[in-house]
């Protein structure tokens, strides 16, 4: 069975903004490496039509951004929207019963998938459904945006805590079990 994991670069007061910070070559690398491994990703419209840039080589990219985008192709993509009418290379277009959709995709699959954005990702928190949250907490603080929880955070029990480069910590939570200890402090 397939795990869900929603992981986002956050902002010290828990905004995300891929245009105001970005991963040093380290965590970028990492990333990578994550792409690689996956089992596919889940995007929202906004998300994935940001995403897309990985789909025609830039010229002036480096061996990363090649790598990067080389990982982000290969890998099988599943794109909810109620107003886009198609999606590009590698993706399906996800229209109706997005709970239906999630756990099929679940039970069919193996190994993890990325849940890319805060508003997906809090559908898909609300329906019970996402397995992991993995916040890559950078020093920075935004003042305004949109927050990596786009709804109520659920209640969560820290899972794992590692740094990444020089200045990221990644912090894994899983979702908390009714009567986990960490229930009592929220």
């Amino acid at each position: 069975m397939a795990k869900l994991v929603f992981g986002m670069n956050q902002s010290l007061d828990g905004y995300v903004d891929h245009t105001a910070f970005a991963p040093d070559s380290t965590l970028f690398r990492h990333f990578i490496e994550e792409a690689q491994g996956q089992a596919g990703s889940v995007y929202g419209r906004r998300m994935y039509e940001i995403m897309r840039y990985w789909d025609d080589d830039q010229p002036d990219w480096d061996a990363a951004e090649r790598d990067f985008a080389a990982a982000w192709r290969q890998q099988p993509k599943w794109v909810v929207s109620r107003t886009l009418k198609s999606v590009g290379p590698n993706a399906t277009l996800v229209e109706d019963s997005l709970e239906g959709a999630m756990r099929g995709l679940k039970a069919e699959r193996e190994g993890e998938i990325e849940v890319a954005g805060p508003n997906l990702a809090r559908s898909l928190t609300a329906l019970g459904l996402i397995d992991e949250y993995r916040i890559y907490l950078h020093p920075v603080v935004l003042g305004h945006g949109t927050p990596y929880f786009a709804g109520p955070r659920p209640p969560l029990r820290l899972l794992a805590h590692d740094r990444i480069g020089e200045d990221v910590i990644r912090l894994s939570y899983v979702p908390a079990q009714s009567g986990d200890a960490s229930d009592d402090h929220r």
